[in-house]
């Protein structure tokens, strides 16, 4: 039987940098390198509760998830308040296109990461589960401790909810 050490070392290889990018979008900072690590020493020492009911990636989602909330908690602040600017986010993205598609694109990032940000906490955890990190419905709820209908209906209120954002803002 693999031990531990293994089995985290091989999690942390596949899933670090979706950890990473779920953290960024779910704190709004991108400062979450401290918290990547603990959702890993959180999954080392949980490892025996693992029941592979989910994948080990929904299980880490979980884990990153609670250790984000734990961590607002105890700094006692909002997550808008953390916000990093898109520039610090996006900003040192290696270019691999023209310039004006480069620019195109960053700005459209940019309108979309605002907007996510200033979605209600559930809807903002749904989109960046199911848009961004693409995962089912099925893990979604898994990960937020709900019913499937419940993700189904956030889904489609938060990406409602953000069209019309986006359409009030081309307007201003």
């Amino acid at each position: 039987m693999t031990n531990v050490k293994e089995i985290i070392s091989e999690w942390f290889y596949l899933y670090s940098n979706d950890v990473y990018s779920f953290l960024v979008y779910y704190t709004g900072t991108t400062d979450v390198e401290d918290l990547v690590q603990e959702v890993f020493i959180k999954a080392g020492k949980g490892l025996s509760s693992y029941k592979k009911q989910a994948s080990p990636k929904t299980w880490l989602f979980t884990i990153a998830r609670n250790t984000a909330i734990d961590e607002s908690r105890k700094k006692e602040t909002q997550i808008s308040n953390n916000s990093t600017s898109y520039d610090e986010h996006f900003g040192d993205q290696q270019p691999i296109m023209t310039p004006e598609h480069i620019l195109l694109k960053n700005e459209e990032q940019k309108e979309l990461y605002l907007s996510i940000s200033k979605l209600k906490k559930k809807y903002r955890e749904v989109v960046i589960l199911r848009g961004i990190q693409e995962l089912s419905v099925k893990e979604t709820a898994q990960i937020l401790g709900c019913k499937e209908t419940e993700v189904r209906t956030n889904y489609h209120r938060a990406l409602k909810s953000l069209r019309l954002q986006i359409k009030q803002e081309d307007l201003i």
